[in-house]
């Protein structure tokens, strides 16, 4: 079962790894994306995450999308309106913005805890065939101080 969610993990690695280097490397469709409206909400008292919602437009106008998240550290900056530059890796419902993106570190914790998952039981099947194969030591086995009878 731990390897299988090992599996798991590492299937789920490759599955993001392509558009998470894309974003990483600022690579995809270039274009503008149109803040439209913040979804926020509150995750301490008096304390608000906001997510922008908006249209993406590529500097081509080939590609056009609606109701996209926008992912960028400078979302705090944004206005109902405003445009920015963005860029498209494909993913269904968000583009990226000038900064890209990290979530390649995401991808690369996915490899190696799944690798990590998946090496644990033949590791431990491996150790507990070394301790079987240690050579027990002669003698009684009712421990010392019983000496055998002739």
């Amino acid at each position: 079962m731990i390897m299988a969610g090992g599996l798991l993990l590492v299937l789920l690695g490759v599955w993001q790894a392509g558009p998470a280097l894309a974003a990483a490397r600022g690579a995809g469709t270039q274009g503008t994306f149109t803040a439209v409206r913040a979804d926020c909400f509150e995750h301490h008292p008096g304390k608000h995450l906001c997510t922008w919602l908006g249209d993406f437009r590529s500097d081509d106008g080939k590609v056009v999308r609606k109701g996209l998240t926008l992912y960028d550290s400078e979302q705090d900056s944004l206005t109902a309106g405003r445009t920015v530059y963005a860029f498209d890796t494909g993913r269904p419902d968000h583009v990226y913005g000038a900064g890209g993106s990290r979530e390649w570190v995401t991808v690369v914790i996915l490899f190696v805890l799944g690798a990590v998952l998946m090496a644990r039981p033949l590791l431990f099947r491996r150790r507990s065939r070394e301790t079987a194969r240690q050579p027990v030591a002669s003698g009684d086995a009712r421990g010392p101080g019983h000496a055998r009878s002739a």
